[in-house]
């Protein structure tokens, strides 16, 4: 199966099972989406359908957006993403696609933009091992051997120091814990890729069975 949702990443919080177990979760708020297009075999050569979160102010927009976002009867949108998929095909634009397409216990696949860290040595960017920190030594965090003298030259794939972070990353089998149609906003258990307030994108988990789209998210 494949379904997912657009949402932004709130925080991390935590809450009991009615067994008393305490379930880390990170909680995403997905403000109803909105289906901008469809796509399928015949016009386009794939199936999916396109996904618009959070409205934007049309003078943020450009005339193709607002144009664009029209034919669904709907302002233009901030995140915008496709979810393929035949499944998915089931909504109709203009139509909302809410949290309630999964179902509490089944597992996702969440991906998000990492936290950027900015430019890091290996110590931090790959976890190398530290040198001796003696008075004596003279190597403490450095990069260490840059190869034989032979090539006289760095070979492609050496780990040095660079950006860090800040990359599309992407958390498998997560399971999802709850739907909060009054706050908008799911519980993912665990914790998810990116930033307070960063735009996520939640799809069924690729590594597990899945139960179809929740019947009630298509009422």
């Amino acid at each position: 199966m494949a379904k997912g949702i657009l949402g932004k990443k709130i925080g991390m919080t935590q809450i009991f099972t009615e067994a008393g177990t305490l379930i880390p979760v990170t909680v995403i708020e997905v403000t109803p989406n909105v289906v901008l297009q469809k796509k399928t075999v015949e016009t386009d050569g794939y199936n999916a359908i396109q996904l618009g979160y959070l409205d934007k102010k049309e003078k943020h927009a450009t005339k193709a957006e607002v144009a664009h976002a029209a034919k669904a009867n709907t302002a233009p949108k901030r995140f915008v993403k496709e979810i393929a998929g035949e499944e998915m095909l089931a909504f109709e634009v203009g139509q909302e696609v809410k949290g309630n397409i999964f179902v509490e216990g089944e597992l996702v696949d969440v991906t998000g933009t990492s936290k950027g860290k900015g430019f890091q040595g290996i110590i931090k960017r790959y976890n190398a091992h530290l040198g001796p920190m003696a008075h004596g030594s003279g190597y403490h965090r450095g990069i260490g051997s840059m190869g034989s003298i032979n090539p006289a030259r760095i070979k492609p794939g050496k780990k040095m120091p660079g950006r860090m972070g800040g990359v599309q990353k992407t958390v498998q089998n997560l399971e999802f814990v709850k739907y909060d149609e009054a706050n908008n906003v799911i519980l993912i258990k665990g914790n998810v890729p990116g930033a307070k307030n960063s735009y996520v994108v939640v799809k069924n988990a690729v590594k597990a069975k899945n139960p179809a789209i929740n019947p009630a998210a298509l009422a």
